[in-house]
């Protein structure tokens, strides 16, 4: 089972080192960078330069602000720095950001986000290979690329290609074209995953021809932890806020429905239209809580997750304990969590 962890998105720059050390020590296999306050391939370069051995994935970029050429020189570039542990992911964030703070077209997001990466491949073929490139896509061509240009080929594999989704086209494009796919924290419930999500990929997967069994699949659960229930209580509401916020969005509201709680998601909804952010947190009780994401002090967490995840995915992403006295148990915990069978 990989073990994943999110670089929180505030992290200064300053702190990248610090952190990302932190993450490697403590036994991670990969870290998410996230693009919400910093230029994502910024951080990349920190993180790859001060780790040995942990994948640095980007989860995600927002692509259709960059040119697919940018976003490949710079992922290239993050390949060869890494020795091959960096990976690329890739997403369209939604209409509102695209059109509102990038000032950039929206069309059809799950069309032009396929033809995002089927360009970069073309761009990648002509990188490695020098071969002339030459892509026709829905929303790109690309036909020149001088040898002045071109980065030169990787000693490594140039970078795989991630992607995330929520609704079923997007999740169908990426069982379709993507190497791997993080799942949205509202869609890594096994209710979510085995009604919806998993059944997306696959049928994507299957429109595609794919032999390779499909995209890898990381869970973000959202599961709260710590050293003793007194912990874990005080993580919950912490999480409560989070969580609140995150089904208050229509388009999230899918678990809640699942699970038998369309009421909770018409209040969350209702509350964040009429700007009343305050009281979002206080419509997740603890019975609500319970049924939406797995919590457990560490030594009880694996058994947990591997009643919630065993074959079903091929990762899990947790959160870094908030204090390092805690970093002997949480490690010894992520070492039992390895052990959860994937697909």
């Amino acid at each position: 089972m990989e073990l994943v962890t999110s670089l929180p998105a505030d992290t200064p720059l300053s702190e990248v080192a610090a952190r990302v050390r932190r993450i490697e020590d403590l036994g991670f296999d990969t870290v998410h960078i996230s693009e919400t306050v910093r230029d994502p391939f910024s951080v990349c370069t920190l993180a790859v330069e001060h780790t040995t051995t942990l994948t640095i994935r980007t989860s995600m970029i927002v692509a259709f602000p960059r040119s697919p050429m940018l976003t490949a020189y710079a992922a290239w570039d993050l390949a060869r720095f890494s020795g091959g542990r960096f990976q690329l992911g890739i997403a369209s964030q939604v209409r509102g950001n695209i059109v509102g703070r990038y000032s950039t077209p929206w069309t059809n997001p799950v069309a032009q986000l396929g033809d995002y990466a089927a360009s970069l491949r073309a761009i990648f073929t002509a990188f490695q290979d020098g071969a002339r490139l030459d892509h026709h896509g829905s929303h790109y061509d690309f036909t020149r690329l001088q040898p002045y240009f071109n980065p030169g080929p990787l000693d490594v594999p140039a970078p795989t290609i991630w992607m995330g989704g929520v609704n079923r086209r997007m999740c169908e494009l990426a069982g379709a074209t993507a190497d791997g796919f993080v799942a949205h924290p509202t869609g890594s419930h096994p209710a979510t995953l085995n009604a919806h999500v998993l059944p997306a990929l696959k049928a994507g997967a299957e429109q595609s021809a794919r032999t390779d069994g499909g995209p890898r699949i990381i869970v973000v659960p959202k599961a709260i932890t710590g050293r003793d229930e007194a912990a874990v209580a005080t993580a919950r509401e912490s999480m409560r806020r989070e969580l609140a916020f995150l089904y208050s969005t229509p388009a999230y509201r899918g678990t809640l429905d699942r699970l038998g709680h369309p009421e909770v998601a018409d209040h969350l909804a209702h509350s964040a239209h009429s700007g009343d952010w305050t009281s979002l947190p206080q419509i997740l009780t603890d019975n609500i809580m319970k049924t939406l994401v797995p919590q457990a002090p560490y030594p009880d967490l694996p058994p947990l997750l591997h009643s919630w995840y065993a074959h079903t995915c091929h990762g899990i992403s947790l959160d870094v304990p908030p204090t390092p006295s805690d970093d002997p148990a949480f490690r010894t915990m992520l070492t039992t969590l390895r052990t959860i069978p994937p697909p």
